[in-house]
């Protein structure tokens, strides 16, 4: 009798209903794979959002103080989010791919503790933007009424009312898109790191199936 060589081995599982489940060791050795690529492409994209978050967030520490609009996102500033979020983001974005590499089990939880605390401070950094975003009308309306000059009491100052008007636009528009760049890369960050979470759990399910 010829000896055959089985190169992938099957698990039968019988479930109490009767069913039968059969797994392949090539297929896990497949989903594995698989997985590692798409945490792999989800933690690039993590660290350049936290990157995009930290340099705005620099910018924004950077400027000089602007009337009626520093409150606006000192609170956004002193919450430290910015700079600590973006530092949990990155390192758990690099930690996602030492670990995409080398996948052992202390990695892999590793990484998926990093990914659930990188989503309570995304989420945390959403609602800190949005309040921000939106005292940013009320503050620019403040800086529109204290550059108003009254234009029939002082038609000769009528080109600084409108200047003012201007500075107050711009002002707004400029904080407007910083909070709107960095809101977007918050919610990726939220959900990415859902998503990360979520696939190094299944990692480490296979990881423990597999020792």
């Amino acid at each position: 009798m010829i000896p055959q060589v089985v190169t992938n081995e099957t698990v039968t599982v019988i479930s109490p209903n009767g069913m039968n489940f059969a797994q392949s060791h090539q297929s896990q050795g497949s989903l594995k794979k698989h997985l590692k690529a798409e945490i792999k492409v989800m933690a690039a994209i993590q660290i350049m959002c936290a990157v995009t978050v930290l340099s705005l967030g620099i910018i924004l520490a950077s400027v000089p103080p602007v009337p009626h609009f520093n409150s606006v996102f000192s609170v956004l500033l002193k919450s430290g989010y910015p700079f600590i979020g973006a530092l949990f983001f990155i390192v758990s974005g690099i930690l996602s791919i030492i670990t995409e590499r080398k996948s052992t089990k202390p990695l892999v939880d590793g990484s998926m503790t990093l990914n659930i605390l990188s989503v309570s401070f995304a989420f945390m950094g959403i609602i800190i933007i949005s309040v921000s975003l939106n005292g940013l009308h009320h503050a620019s309306e403040q800086c529109m009424q204290n550059k108003k000059l009254g234009p029939n009491e002082y038609d000769f100052f009528q080109p600084f009312y409108n200047t003012g008007r201007n500075e107050c636009t711009i002002t707004m528009s400029v904080l407007a898109g910083v909070l709107s760049v960095m809101l977007i890369s918050s919610v990726l960050e939220l959900g990415l790191a859902l998503l990360s979470a979520m696939l190094w759990s299944k990692e480490g399910a296979l990881t423990s199936v597999g020792m």
